[in-house]
């Protein structure tokens, strides 16, 4: 808790009121944090937030969070409960905070309201973990994900992942093997959770690349990570086999 408590305090110092409930999700209740985890807190506000809110949250987090020890990754998501409440897909996300988007914070840009189709995955994470930071449960506040939108939101991810695969080798392919277990069975894994299901599912030939990327996932942090030109040449193609299989799963490909 030492790196969730701090969040968990600016988000009540900061919506006081307005504020109903603050819920964890991601890898600390899909099989807890391993080095490079970001702590993933999702809150849940009665409305959008006005401009000197989302300054003060955005001021905070950059204070509590960091890629490096002793921080850790923060990634927070304000979502308005009448947004997702009925429920209507794309959810709409009323502020985002995250530290690959630390570089358009130091611009003082603010995070806005947008739509967001991973706030589908976000609520199903937390809902299924059901790990509240404050507030009364999540499944008294927001209604289930049907099926189709989280499966729509996992496969949505997969055209920006196509553009980091040379720059971002383990996440693209651990979260192209999360993307492929929802497709074919509606359950969101952890990341490690995911790989070892599709390393059962890969011809031999491309599960190195993949095993690497969980190794990494487990043991390592980004600054540590090293890819050999072997491996690295392995990624491509270990994607285009998981890209293959989920598209015959949705009927797009050609099997």
């Amino acid at each position: 808790m030492d790196h969730i408590a701090p969040a968990v305090e600016l988000v009540a110092d900061v919506l006081g009121p307005e504020l109903i409930g603050s819920y964890l999700h991601g890898s600390a209740v899909l099989g807890g944090l391993r080095p490079a985890s970001d702590v993933d807190i999702l809150v849940v506000s009665r409305r959008s937030l006005v401009e000197s809110k989302r300054r003060a949250l955005l001021e905070g987090l950059r204070e509590i969070s960091g890629m490096e020890a002793p921080l850790r990754p923060v990634e927070l998501a304000v979502v308005v409960q009448s947004e997702v409440r009925p429920w209507r897909y794309p959810p709409v996300c009323d502020f985002l905070y995250g530290e690959w988007l630390r570089s358009s914070y130091d611009r003082r840009n603010l995070p806005q309201p947008s739509p967001m189709v991973d706030l589908a995955l976000l609520l199903t994470m937390a809902l299924a973990g059901d790990r509240t930071l404050s507030g009364p449960p999540l499944s008294s506040v927001v209604d289930p994900v049907p099926h189709a939108d989280v499966v729509a939101a996992s496969v949505a991810g997969i055209q920006a992942l196509t553009a980091d695969i040379d720059d971002d080798e383990r996440n693209v392919l651990l979260t192209m093997a999360r993307t492929w277990v929802t497709v074919a069975t509606g359950e969101i894994l952890s990341k490690d959770r995911a790989a070892a299901w599709a390393l059962e599912r890969l011809p031999a030939e491309h599960r190195p690349a993949l095993a690497y990327a969980r190794e990494l996932y487990l043991h390592s942090t980004y600054a540590e990570e090293s890819w050999s030109d072997e491996l690295r040449r392995q990624v491509r193609p270990c994607f285009l086999a998981m890209l293959d299989r989920i598209d015959a799963l949705r009927g797009t490909g050609s099997g």
